[in-house]
């Protein structure tokens, strides 16, 4: 064997036991793991968590890399256009899977083309919460008052295509009620409002509202999900209450460029679900009021799929447009 076949033969090697020697020596420890939201957002929160966990299993470094716009359009292209060697990952949430049946063609990259799923790492369930001064203190009360003011009652949203608008729009097709849809530009404000009583309801994240539910500020009375949150094991499920279509349960996952090789895919997903099921990450996920899943690539990319699906037919029955 002369040297350069040998030396082609040991690379090889090398990346079948180390997930990022494909990526090459010198980009060891520069990884980069796009997240198309600004720091500080629940979803850079995560990428950060993982980041941390999958450096320990894996060797070198991660740098998270925020990339924020365009209602996440502008990080998750470039995670789409970089190249498939390892060297740069996307973090992303339901935004990803959301966006095609918002923006459709507009949309300047293909969702199921454009990359590889590698990992879901947590879904999360949302909380249906009411202002403390909405005369309800369960579901049953709070859809009789509602059907009782058709059209005024106000749920706000980070903005129009959130994962908390469309749970609104299930609801008011689960429930056959009539409330306005009030969209803001970014989820802080619409938390603001909501506490303020300036909105009557809304959907959020279990950790977002969890202190102002327990002070008294808003009542929780449902949450989204097959099981009841750990956080509030006295709020029942919207499932429980004979409202099951409210399903939404925002998602946050790995993803990498199209044409990742296949041995690294693999490993980067097993070292996900391996810091998920058996590590810290897991016990840190649920702390927070998240669900670990730490699933395999092909789980990921079937979740994917379906869920573009899902939300293409919400987004299509209820006629929601982009935001101009």
């Amino acid at each position: 064997m002369n040297h350069p076949t040998r030396r082609a033969a040991l690379a090889g090697a090398a990346a079948l036991l180390a997930p990022w020697a494909a990526i090459g020596q010198e980009a060891r420890g520069t990884v980069r793991l796009i997240v198309p939201y600004p720091p500080g957002a629940a979803t850079d929160a995560l990428a950060r968590l993982l980041a941390q966990a999958l450096q320990a299993d894996l060797g070198g470094s991660m740098i998270v890399e925020n990339k924020g716009g365009a209602a996440t359009q502008i990080g998750t292209k470039a995670i789409a256009q970089a190249k498939p060697d390892g060297q740069t990952l996307g973090f992303v949430d339901t935004s990803f899977v959301i966006n095609p049946g918002l923006f459709g063609a507009a949309l300047p990259y293909s969702t199921p083309q454009d990359f590889t799923a590698i990992s879901l790492l947590a879904t999360a369930p949302l909380v249906l919460v009411v202002h403390k001064s909405v005369e309800a203190t369960d579901m049953k009360s709070f859809l009789a008052l509602a059907r009782s003011k058709p059209g005024v009652l106000g749920f706000g949203s980070a903005g129009v295509g959130s994962a908390p608008h469309l749970a609104g729009e299930q609801f008011k097709r689960v429930a056959q009620v009539d409330v306005r849809h009030i969209p803001y530009r970014g989820g802080s404000t619409v938390i603001t409002d909501l506490i303020a009583g300036h909105v009557q309801f809304g959907f959020t994240t279990v950790p977002t509202m969890l202190d102002h539910i327990r002070a008294g500020t808003v009542r929780a009375l449902a949450v989204t999900g097959g099981r009841r949150a750990a956080q509030l094991p006295e709020v029942p499920t919207m499932a429980e209450l004979g409202l099951a279509g409210v399903d939404t349960k925002p998602l946050f996952g790995l993803i990498g460029p199209a044409g990742l090789p296949e041995d690294l895919v693999r490993r980067l997903g097993e070292a996900t679900a391996q810091a998920v099921q058996r590590g810290d990450l897991g016990k840190r996920l649920e702390a927070l009021g998240f669900e670990p899943v730490g699933s395999t690539p092909a789980a990921f990319a079937e979740r994917i799929r379906t869920e573009i699906i899902k939300w293409t037919e919400v987004i299509k029955r209820a006629d929601i447009k982009p935001a101009s």
